[in-house]
């Protein structure tokens, strides 16, 4: 039992950061590449104001949720929005995101340094419980009551609101949307502001997880979060939940039962095997779109 619990709640952090991932890549049809950056922003700038300035986990995770969304809203009108009119619009912006991404960890770097650092002891509390013979933290339970929260209400904006109706036929066909009255440009930025915003969320809950947070954070969990696209299903946010949760099972056992050495491996096995044996992933569906 306590694997199943270790891993689920491993999974449940990749997963908060792949629900934030996969509503740019997975509904926008854009591979944002600063989305790691932005995750690792959020651990550094959590941890210095709630070491430096003494504030509060409590308050510093809605500032560094806002810090996120003007993060999203800068990388979608700087890395994406002057490209869009290009033929190769999606690599161009690939690239583009990959060198913003860098801007962002460089100036972390001349504000934080390259050292490690860390949230003080007493940031969060260390309450812990018993369930069913296995220990769980009170962290972990809130990180996992939070990705299944993000996933229920992020699936609800994006089937049934008119934000989320937006973004789906700017996936579609972003002329024909402007054809239609829609504010495209708003509502690109929106979803990035939407995205970055959990995934700075995300970078603050994982270092209160590992108490650990570098530069390279956030390029680590990125491979982890593409998989847990791929394996859920492109676009689907519930999909990015239990692949999340799939993802974190299969390393936890990994480790325990072969060895640590065989985590990445076993994680990234899957992966291919989920490709051979259903494409669209467990959650998605085989569709065509006109290009």
């Amino acid at each position: 039992m306590q694997l199943f619990l270790d891993g689920i709640f491993l999974g449940s952090i990749y997963a908060l950061f792949a629900i934030g991932f996969t509503l740019v890549f997975g509904i926008l049809d854009r591979l944002n590449l600063a989305h790691a950056s932005v995750f690792t922003a959020g651990a550094l700038v959590g941890i210095e104001v709630v070491s430096r300035f003494g504030i509060s986990i409590w308050l510093a995770i809605p500032l560094v949720l806002v810090l996120g969304a003007l993060l999203g809203v800068l990388i979608e009108r700087i890395a994406f929005r002057p490209l869009a009119g290009r033929h190769d619009a999606h690599f161009a912006g690939l690239i583009s995101s990959i060198a913003f991404g860098a801007i962002i960890l460089s100036l972390l770097q001349a504000l934080f340094g390259a050292d490690t650092r860390r949230f003080p002891a007493d940031a969060f509390p260390q309450a812990r419980f018993e369930i069913l013979g296995a220990t769980v933290s009170l962290l972990q339970v809130i990180i996992l009551v939070i990705s299944v929260s993000l996933m229920v209400v992020l699936t609800w904006l994006v089937a049934k609101s008119k934000l989320g109706r937006g973004m789906r036929t700017i996936a579609e066909n972003p002329h024909a949307a402007a054809v239609l009255g829609l504010n495209v440009g708003r509502i690109s930025s929106t979803t990035f502001a939407i995205s970055s915003a959990l995934g700075a969320v995300a970078g603050v809950l994982f270092t209160l997880n590992v108490n650990a947070a570098q530069l390279g954070i956030g390029h680590a969990v990125e491979l982890k979060a593409l998989a847990v696209i791929v394996v859920g299903g492109m676009g689907s946010l519930p999909g990015a939940l239990v692949g999340g949760l799939i993802l974190g099972l299969s390393e936890v056992l990994a480790v325990n039962y072969i060895g640590s050495s065989w985590r990445d491996m076993v994680a990234f096995g899957l992966l291919f095997l989920i490709l051979i044996l259903r494409p669209q992933g467990l959650f998605g569906a085989r569709k065509t779109r006109e290009v």
